[in-house]
């Protein structure tokens, strides 16, 4: 008795039920896996820096109350955040559509007819027949294609869930670091107000001195012009304070005159008031969002070059159906059912070389993610490592105009008592506030930067979420 054709194509299937392509490992030769990215961070040095590793929260280390609120704010209602929740919710719509291609497929099928079949005799219209059909087919998946379809998904639900938190990151950075710019601006601008005050009471003074014969129309008039260059750098000031303002309002997801008025008069830097956790290399890459995104990439398509190996082989389901078909007349008769039922294959057998071409291509995408990988990494570390020294340094260069500042105020202190006196003239004690002035403005200008490069060092340590 012959065999049935799909007996041999049967056999091919069950000879590649092996999963088809490569498992996926986490790189194990790469530039996370190296001392010099494992260990701890050459730019953090000093007192201002502990080895603790970073908390998630990171912004309650300034312990604000409002930037908390802030922050809280943020997270729940940015559009960037919803946009990410959207597609991670469109990711896992299409997981759970590769897992759907494990369970039973089924079809039905209907039509009415109506033929005059050639050399009858039949007179018109003809006859009317019909057709219902139900079929069913569940997948074997004995090569594995549905296995690593659903390995992908999953590896891509990842790797957007990854993209999310980066967004968290970069939106907890953000809003802290408006917060900040509010803060500065207010606090910048009431030492400029208090430079301004200074230099007016030395206005006030050369006004009576001219007015009691001691002194000059011209001493009044510089008095005059170093009061108006410094209240001419107020606005300026302000400028910034709304602006901080309004770039909060569309953080929290708010029109821009909608903006938070509880912070509108923070004057107040935030302040760190223990070492700042930063933690090592290790850490760092086991945080970064990035840095995951980047490895979950890889799996995701180490997955999509099984899919492409399994079409070298059949695809074999087990199949059924049931029909009716006939003319109307023998409607639901015994002569009117069928039945079927066995494997059912699919191949695409001549056109191997398309499928070769396909997996050189997810392969060549692999390779491409290592590189990727790999460059997460290195700039992950080098953003970190930037972001320390530039603090280091900006905390050496703050702790200097401090210094600078205090001899300014003793020094324009001094010039204005021997004006008094009588013992020094009023170019002395112009060029002593001016002194002063720039000192306050510049050991202001450094504070500001201070926080600016915390918040900097923990968006490059990727702090920010769960």
């Amino acid at each position: 008795m012959p065999k049935p054709i799909w007996t041999p194509l049967l056999a091919l299937g069950l000879a590649a039920c092996a999963t088809a392509g490569p498992d996926y490992r986490p790189p194990e030769k790469s530039a996370a896996t190296t001392a010099g990215a494992q260990g701890e961070f050459l730019s953090a040095q000093g007192e201002a820096f502990g080895n603790a590793e970073l908390p998630d929260h990171w912004w309650q280390l300034y312990d604000d109350p409002k930037l908390d609120a802030l922050i809280e704010q943020a997270l729940a209602a940015n559009t960037d955040l919803r946009v990410a929740d959207a597609n991670l919710t469109s990711a896992q719509a299409v997981l759970r559509e590769a897992q759907a291609q494990r369970t039973i497929s089924t079809a039905i099928s209907g039509g009415v007819t109506l033929a005059r079949p050639s050399g009858t005799g039949e007179s018109l219209p003809g006859v009317v027949g019909y057709d219902l059909g139900l079929s069913a087919a569940y997948p074997l998946d004995l090569n594995g294609r549905i296995k690593r379809a659903i390995e992908a998904s999953t590896a891509d639900v990842e790797t957007v869930m990854a993209a999310r938190d980066y967004v968290r990151v970069s939106v907890a950075a953000a809003t802290a670091k408006a917060y900040a710019q509010v803060c500065a601006a207010n606090y910048s601008l009431g030492v400029n107000r208090r430079v301004v005050s200074l230099q007016r009471e030395t206005l006030n003074a050369t006004q009576r001195l001219f007015k009691g014969g001691r002194g000059t129309a011209f001493d009044v008039s510089r008095a005059q012009a170093a009061v108006d260059a410094s209240e001419a750098t107020l606005p300026a000031f302000e400028a910034q304070r709304q602006s901080a303002l309004y770039l909060l309002a569309t953080l929290l997801g708010r029109a821009p005159a909608d903006y938070p008025r509880d912070v509108e008069a923070c004057a107040v830097l935030p302040a760190l008031h223990a070492p700042m956790p930063v933690g090592d290399g290790a850490a760092l890459i086991r945080r970064r969002p990035d840095i995951r995104q980047a490895e979950r990439g890889i799996a995701g398509d180490t997955a999509r070059v099984g899919v492409a190996t399994a079409d070298l082989y059949p695809q074999v389901s087990i199949g059924g159906s049931l029909g009716l078909g006939g003319p109307i007349k023998s409607f639901a008769t015994g002569s009117s059912f069928g039945l079927s039922l066995g494997p059912l294959l699919s191949w695409t057998f001549p056109n191997r070389p398309v499928v070769k071409a396909r997996i050189a291509q997810a392969d060549a995408q692999v390779q491409a993610d290592l590189a990727r990988f790999d460059g997460s990494v290195l700039e992950a570390l080098r953003q970190t490592e930037t972001a320390l020294e530039s603090y280091r340094r900006h905390s050496e260069q703050s702790a200097a105009l401090d210094r600078a500042r205090d001899s300014a105020g003793v020094s324009a202190g001094q010039a204005g008592k021997l004006f008094r006196f009588g013992r020094g003239d009023f170019l002395s004690l112009l060029d002593a506030q001016r002194s002063l002035a720039g000192a306050e403005a510049s050991a202001a200008a450094a504070r500001v930067q201070l926080v600016q490069d915390q918040i900097a060092i923990f968006l490059a340590l990727g702090g920010g979420w769960s």
